[in-house]
């Protein structure tokens, strides 16, 4: 999928933390330390004038504040992948680390990439709610697997009766979100419908099927190298001369790979094509 080109040249890069942001000008190099909440940011970005651009990394959701205020007053933003951040900074041999020299960089990665960066889009309120809902199922599907694992270590005994009520509390807490994600799938009839159209596929099941439309919101605009590549699920090539090295899988998204795979050993069974294709 290619972004469409849009021209840059004042970029503000900004380095967020819980309390505060550090919001730098690109073209200069002005730096401004601001507080975390909507007036202030609000204030110190229209203090720069007109801007093109302003570039944030993902930091766990503290940068929601200053996206939502880049989209009140008319700003593209774009929300890149930490990651990618500090690989660029990398490539330029810089190893000194504050808020002022990250906000700087991030400035310089929008300068150079900005054209080509696709802008930041608000999720949708039930999409966003959903999402949170599924990730916090994730964390205790994997807390009480830890649990079961501990009833069947070594001197399980001393501590049976406190892990067991444990894993009780957290199938009650697991039921209880999967019954709030299912009224509210069922409330929005675009996820109902697409939900439906995944599982007519043999061995996608509704659990798969919302992960993925929970977790990679992009489907249906990608081509399938992109999906299985954003999965973490596509071989990369590791070659070099006449060397052709293994090629693994990993990366991308993690809660999309486990339901897959579970889902791919059903349909390796029950799907007709895709048991042909595997075997």
């Amino acid at each position: 999928m290619t972004n469409q080109a849009h021209p840059v040249e004042a970029v503000i890069g900004a380095d967020v933390s819980k309390d505060t942001v550090t919001l730098c000008l690109g073209t200069n190099g002005e730096i401004r330390t601001v507080p975390n909440t909507a007036e202030d940011l609000k204030t110190a970005l229209r203090a720069f004038g007109p801007v093109d651009l302003v570039v944030c990394e993902a930091t766990g959701g503290y940068e929601r504040t200053l996206l939502g205020v880049t989209l009140d007053l008319g700003l593209r933003a774009h929300r890149a992948d930490a990651a990618r951040i500090k690989a660029f900074i990398a490539s330029y041999g810089v190893k000194a680390k504050t808020d002022a020299i990250d906000a700087l960089w991030i400035a310089r990665y929008g300068l150079e990439r900005g054209a080509r960066l696709a802008p930041w889009v608000p999720m949708e309120k039930t999409r966003e709610t959903l999402l949170c809902l599924a990730r916090r199922r994730e964390t205790l599907v994997r807390d009480r697997t830890q649990e079961l694992n501990r009833l069947k270590g070594p001197n399980a005994e001393v501590i049976k009766a406190m892990v067991e009520e444990h894993i009780a509390f957290l199938s009650h807490q697991i039921e209880d979100i999967e019954s709030r994600i299912n009224d509210l799938m069922k409330a929005d009839e675009p996820l109902a419908k697409a939900e439906e159209k995944l599982m007519e596929i043999k061995g996608i099941g509704s659990v798969a099927a919302r992960t993925l439309l929970l977790f990679m919101p992009e489907l249906g605009t990608l081509t399938r190298r992109q999906a299985a590549s954003l999965a973490g699920l596509a071989p990369h090539p590791k070659d070099s001369g006449k060397k052709s090295g293994h090629r693994a899988t990993g990366r991308g998204r993690r809660a999309l790979r486990s339901k897959l795979f579970m889902a791919a050993l059903s349909a390796v069974r029950y799907n007709p094509d895709l048991k042909a294709f595997y075997e």
